[in-house]
């Protein structure tokens, strides 16, 4: 980092993971979504050094039972180890959305006392069924007032044909800002396509001619997975 007394402090966008670990994603799911993230880092750590205006964190929670955050605090790709993580038990999501509210906030996972700016926030949700507990949709909406939500860049990876992609909806707003992947490739795939293009468009300083970012990052996916097997609702599918 440029450290001359005339260099501006970069600004920060985190990447929010929500990682689904209940135990329908027992297996391969888990599998991939664990050799993923060991992949994605080093990327994101090269792109951070590219980079002379903005920095990429990584802030990574897990639900099932309950939801727990991998670190008490967003990580730059070098200082953040990734621990495999097992599936096992119902789906939280209630709390998963609870537990989120409380760290989109300037007293939490984006501080003001760092001396540098956030850009919003980039939120990517994955999971491969349905919400187990009753309380979700009031959570849900209680999360949708907060204003580092409503302007966050999200997305959502539906593992399958049993998840509930009007939930991913609800959660990203609308149906474009979902994808449904149906073999171990392309759940790789799509995470590592989703983690690169949203954290370089987050990092942007302002959208391109009339489109938002929101709409930016659909396009490009559209566009990068275009013909990838798996990818989409035309494909049967195959965990094995």
């Amino acid at each position: 980092m440029d450290l001359t007394p005339n260099a501006m402090p970069r600004r920060t966008v985190v990447i929010f993971f929500l990682i689904d670990t209940s135990g329908s994603m027992y297996g391969n799911k888990i599998g991939s979504v664990n050799s993923s993230m060991e992949e994605i880092l080093p990327i994101i750590r090269d792109m951070n050094q590219s980079n002379t205006d903005a920095e990429v964190k990584i802030a990574a929670m897990t639900f099932a039972d309950y939801a727990n955050w991998i670190y008490d605090e967003p990580k730059l790709a070098e200082n953040f180890l990734w621990r495999d993580v097992d599936a096992d038990g119902m789906t939280n999501f209630g709390e998963a959305c609870e537990k989120l509210k409380e760290k989109l906030s300037r007293h939490e996972f984006l501080p003001t006392s760092t001396g540098s700016g956030y850009f919003a926030p980039v939120i990517l949700l994955l999971s491969d069924g349905e919400p187990t507990d009753d309380y979700w949709q009031t959570k849900l909406a209680d999360l949708k007032q907060n204003k580092w939500f409503k302007h966050a860049l999200k997305f959502a990876i539906a593992i399958g044909d049993d998840c509930d992609e009007d939930m991913l909806a609800e959660f990203t707003g609308n149906k474009e800002s979902i994808k449904t992947v149906h073999n171990v490739s392309a759940l790789k795939t799509l995470i590592r396509l989703v983690t690169i293009t949203s954290s370089q468009i987050g990092s942007q300083s302002k959208s391109v001619g009339n489109t938002t970012k929101q709409d930016q990052l659909n396009q490009k996916i559209d566009e990068q997975t275009d013909g990838v097997d798996g990818v989409g609702n035309n494909y049967d599918d195959d965990w094995d």
